[in-house]
């Protein structure tokens, strides 16, 4: 249950006017997916996927059943690979991704003798942050700059298939599809019915202005 927007479940919708049956079978597909299925991504670089992904977008404390984040970066990356575009400095999405896979083994390797996924919370962080601010220097990673791959790439693709979840949903109170039903009072503030309602809406503005006030 969302603490933002209280009792709120997408789910809910599923057998409502708001989702055809085409819609449902794609969403059907995305909470169905085994979290530990991989088709694209061999053994090693699934541990390291994974570890990479529960940094992301940790789900310890997820208030709605887990979305299999690796699972849906890997199916992406499987039957498609491929957005349409992409950022001319970076290789193709498949290769730049099996290309960082093994460069943060050889990182973690080189500063602590580990594999990625067997080290800490904290070492994990500590080189996803130097991934992130390009200070990553291990060959593995050829001439695609570290940077420029968690930007534009890491980032990217594991928020894009969290965001597409039904759990991700009901935590930021997003009804999912809009089609068939549609959405009628288009207005600022105003809500369909079958919209989430948020628990204090405006408090949290409320209390940013009440701490900027002089004292």
């Amino acid at each position: 249950m969302s603490k933002r927007y209280p009792g709120y479940d997408v789910l809910a919708k599923r057998n409502s006017p708001s989702w055809n049956d085409q819609t449902r079978r794609v969403i059907d597909a995305r909470v169905g997916l085994d979290p530990r299925s991989h088709r694209f991504f061999n053994d090693t670089e699934w541990l390291t996927v994974r570890a990479i992904c529960e940094q992301v977008i940790p789900q310890d404390h997820c208030d709605h059943p887990r979305a299999a984040v690796a699972a849906m970066l890997d199916e992406h990356l499987h039957s498609s690979g491929a957005e349409g575009y992409r950022d001319a400095r970076l290789p193709p999405m498949r290769e730049a991704w099996r290309r960082a896979v093994a460069a943060f083994d050889c990182e973690a390797r080189a500063q602590h003798g580990q594999a990625f996924h067997e080290l800490g919370p904290d070492s994990q962080v500590a080189l996803l942050k130097s991934v992130q601010e390009g200070r990553a220097r291990d060959s593995a990673w050829g001439d695609m700059s570290p940077r420029l791959f968690f930007s534009h790439r890491l980032l990217h693709d594991i928020l894009s298939v969290y965001y597409a979840h039904p759990s991700a949903w009901s935590d930021i109170g997003f009804g999912g599809p809009a089609g068939p039903r549609g959405y009628v009072r288009m207005n600022f503030d105003r809500h369909d019915p079958w919209e989430a309602a948020e628990a204090h809406p405006g408090k949290e503005q409320q209390a940013r202005n009440e701490n900027l006030r002089p004292g």
